[in-house]
């Protein structure tokens, strides 16, 4: 079981100017407010199963072969805030869209950190292995359409209650799905960034000349 008790405010902002928002001294008690209010309500819930290498299944496209290039196995992972999120969020998108931009940009910086603690969970059991980072569907060329075969495989819609639209797009939105290779020799360090990245093309941060993190 994962909890949350406390947001990374420095990424909340990032994420902000990237959405264009202008922060001021006015600004602090709605991000307190909205920090709070997604602790309160979001329901993290992973889930993760190991594969052998070579996997058919998910090996589409040339940037999952290089990614998993020298790994014997592949854990499938997907993690989700749950439904609440979603729901707090549309409901401010109505009322109040820059309340809702902040709960939006909060609640994108608490599924990364779900992510994280998955990561450190997966280090913890598979400490004999090298693990790589997270590659998601969507990144690169690899085929957004496997978070369904990505869902399946896990049985998320049943145990988690996570599941895609007809765009395969997650749903509760604030969800990921990914894969990372594991190898039992020191693996290629490789950099995640724009250029695997499905949101290159409209990302905000590289309108502004800057990047998001990864």
């Amino acid at each position: 079981m994962i909890t949350l008790d406390k947001l990374n405010r420095k990424e909340a902002v990032r994420y902000l100017g990237g959405s264009g928002i202008k922060l001021n001294y006015r600004m602090d008690s709605l991000m307190d407010e909205c920090e709070n209010e997604i602790l309160k309500k979001a329901s993290p819930k992973f889930l993760y199963i190991e594969k052998d290498l070579p996997f058919s299944e998910i090996m589409q496209g040339d940037d999952i072969k290089r990614h998993l290039e020298g790994c014997e196995k592949a854990v499938l992972m997907c993690a989700t805030l749950g439904a609440e999120i979603d729901k707090l969020i549309r409901i401010s998108q109505i009322s109040d869209m820059a309340r809702a931009v902040v709960l939006d940009s909060f609640a994108s910086v608490a599924i990364e950190q779900v992510c994280c603690k998955v990561d450190e969970l997966l280090a913890e059991k598979y400490d004999e292995y090298y693990m790589t980072f997270r590659f998601s569907p969507g990144y690169g060329d690899y085929p957004i359409e496997l978070q369904k075969d990505f869902l399946k495989l896990l049985d998320a819609p049943r145990k988690i209650g996570l599941t895609t639209n007809d765009n395969y797009l997650l749903m509760p939105a604030k969800s990921v799905t990914a894969v990372l290779g594991l190898s039992k020799t020191q693996i290629e360090r490789r950099k995640r960034g724009c250029a695997v990245c499905n949101m290159r093309d409209k990302c905000q941060f590289r309108k502004n000349g800057e990047h998001c993190g990864f």
